[in-house]
This record gives C-alpha cells, structure tokens and sequence, in this order.
C-alpha cells in the first residue's frame, strides 16, 4: 500500500472509517459539506438532496453543463483488514470502493473551484447505490431538473487491473439487476406427523431447483442471465415442520427483455408451487437497477484521448454482470462509465477489500485533464 502523500488520500481514510447504509449516510454528508466549504465559493454552488449533494462549478463562458456522478454509502459488511483507518462503524464497511469514488469527485470539485473552465460543471454526490437506489429519484429531483448536465460521466474501482489503468466498452457494460424475494407460507407441525403439514422447507428446496431451469430454458443461450438464491430461512427447530419459508436472490440479464421474461417464467413456477405443495407464495423483485450502457461517440472519444494525451492504460473491458444505478442516469443522459484499476487481492464486496490508494491521484490527475479538454471547447 502507498505511503499516504496526498490530501485526498486522508479524505479516503477519513470516509473509510464512517461507512453509512443507504439513506443513512449523515456522517458523510456533513464530511463532505465540510469540506466543500472549505473550498473558494465564487464559482460554487451547493444543494442538498436527502443525504446526498448537487455541487455545481459554474463556468467562464458556458455552452453546457458536463455531469460527474460519484457514489458515497457503504455495505452492511463486518470489516476483515486490519487497517490503522479501518470502519468505526460496526458491521458496516466501505467494501466497493464509494470512498474512492468521493475522495476523487472532491479532487476534481477542488481543482475546478479554483480553476473554473468555460462550461458548467454538475457534481453529483448520490446516496444509496448498494440499494435501496438513488439514481433513479436523484434524477426525478427539481434540482437535477433545473441543474440537468448535457453529459454524464462515472467510475468504478476495480481490483483486478493495475493501479491506474482505466477499463470500458463503447455499449453494454453492466448488466439490469432485480431483487428477488420469496415467502411462501402453508401449514407447519409435529416432525412425525408430516401429512398432517405443508413442509415449507421441501417447497423452497424444489422451488430453488426449479429456479435453475429458468436461465437454462427459458433465455436465449446467446444472452446471458442469472438467477442466484443467496439465502434461505425457515424453521425454528429441527422437530418442527416449518410453516414459512422465505427466498432472498437476485437476478442479472444483459438485455431488458430477458429482465421480463426470466420474472414471468418466475411467477408461473411460483404458481405452480402453490398448487403443488398446497401453500401460498409472494414474490417481490425489491428495487431492479437499469443496464449502464455507454453511449458510443463518448465513450470512443473519452478512449481516444486517454490514449493520445495521456501514459493511461486503456483495456477495452467485456460487459459485466454486476448493476449499477448509474444506469438510470445514462438512460436520460449521454454518457459513459469506466473502472478504475486498484489492484486489490480482494475483489469487490469482500470483508478485506484494500485498493491501492495510489489511484486516486492518478484518476484525479488524467480527469481534470479530460474534463479541462471537455470544458474548454
């Protein structure tokens, strides 16, 4: 890990310690308002939106506004690493790297703050990425109304490419996203008198297994979907029939159509469980999250002059199926998202997550160059 040189570096470990679950992200909002204010106020201008912030640079002599959207809750996760900085906040930890991802948006809003360029310039500070989603309503907001930017650019961290390098396709990079839950409730009982009951627990087991002809069956095998049950409750004791049960999963399709048809295939299984074991079953898909598609001309363009101006890594990347709610925000607004390589031996989601914080100057460096080429033309 890099010795700490860079004031953004103390803000990342500053954020790292007080990682908040969405909505929830007070500490953070007023850590970064704090800061923010800090920083000469000629050109800007702040406004809150629930716990997150619109932060505009107003430019010299501007033809349109450029969008910079950075994401700031964490995760219900216990940290792992044994970090001097690690979470204050226990069973909540900062494991997908948003305290990157703000660390570098503030690099910019204070490069910026000082040297304003010609064209507008939106900063977004978004709560609640990880679920249960602002995107979709930061958008819907009268301030992103009034202050809407003409593009919209993003960035991810990713452990598995070299500090620095940055990692895109023009296209499809992130899959659609639902959350899955099911309850399905019929009649529990003593252990020896099964056919007194209506055993949840069997139900949900042949519920899970059917779940898996779903992707297998009822998708296009040149798309590409997955269904993933990630937990499981029911029961109290080991004699007793469990009268509940309940599935928690998530689904991920590359194409907005297989979003439809894997949830229909979904709800006639569940129909025919419930006549097949005599119970009754709910489903909610919870929040879904949009595709992040980057807009083509953008995104080469973006490419292209990493390439030529800078001693960037440019990986042209395959799509993915994590989500994003970035996607939201792209699907009004032209624009693009990249990773930003931190060589973590961790991956995302992981209790011992460790980028290496060397790319945060980097990222802030190559960005302020683009946005100055953006801005100024």
């Amino acid at each position: 890990m890099e010795t700490m040189t860079s004031p953004f570096v103390k803000i990342r470990r500053d954020l790292h310690q007080i990682p908040e679950l969405g909505f929830q992200e007070f500490k953070t909002q007023r850590y970064l308002l704090n800061y923010l204010q800090s920083l000469p106020q000629e050109a800007i201008e702040i406004k809150k939106w629930k716990t997150g912030l619109f932060v505009k640079v107003n430019g010299k002599n501007p033809r349109k506004t450029i969008g910079y959207r950075t994401d700031i809750d964490g995760l219900p996760i216990t940290e792992e690493t044994e970090l001097p900085y690690r979470s204050l906040h226990e069973g909540n930890m900062h494991a997908c790297g948003h305290d990157f991802h703000m660390s570098i948006a503030l690099g910019l809003v204070t490069y910026f703050a000082k040297n304003p360029i010609d064209d507008h310039l939106l900063f977004i500070f978004q709560p609640a990425e990880e679920g249960p989603g602002g995107a979709e309503p930061m958008l819907k907001s009268e301030i992103m109304q009034e202050w809407k930017p003409d593009l919209i650019f993003a960035l991810h961290i990713a452990p598995e490419y070299p500090v620095g390098a940055i990692a895109l396709k023009k296209g499809l990079l992130f899959a659609n996203t639902s959350e899955l839950f099911i309850d399905l409730k019929g009649k529990g009982g003593h252990a020896a008198y099964p056919h007194q009951t209506k055993d949840m627990i069997v139900a949900a087991c042949s519920l899970v297994t059917q779940l898996q002809t779903v992707v297998a069956r009822y998708v296009d095998p040149l798309d590409s979907a997955v269904i993933t049950i990630g937990k499981i409750t029911g029961g109290t004791v080991q004699n007793i029939i469990a009268e509940k049960a309940r599935l928690e999963g998530t689904i991920r399709t590359l194409s907005v159509d297989s979003m439809k048809r894997v949830k229909d295939r979904i709800l006639s299984l569940i129909k025919g469980v419930e006549i097949g074991y005599e119970c009754e079953v709910s489903v909610d898909f919870g929040s879904m999250y949009y595709q992040v598609y980057n807009e083509e001309k953008l995104t080469e363009e973006f490419m292209d002059y990493m390439r030529n101006h800078t001693d960037i890594q440019v990986i042209e990347c395959k799509e993915a199926m994590t989500g994003e709610d970035f996607g939201y925000m792209l699907r009004e607004i032209p624009g693009f998202m990249f990773w930003l390589g931190v060589e973590s031996e961790y991956g995302l989601h992981h209790s011992k997550l460790n980028p290496n914080e060397a790319a945060i100057e980097k990222a802030i460096s190559f960005l302020t160059k683009y946005i100055e080429y953006k801005g100024n033309r």
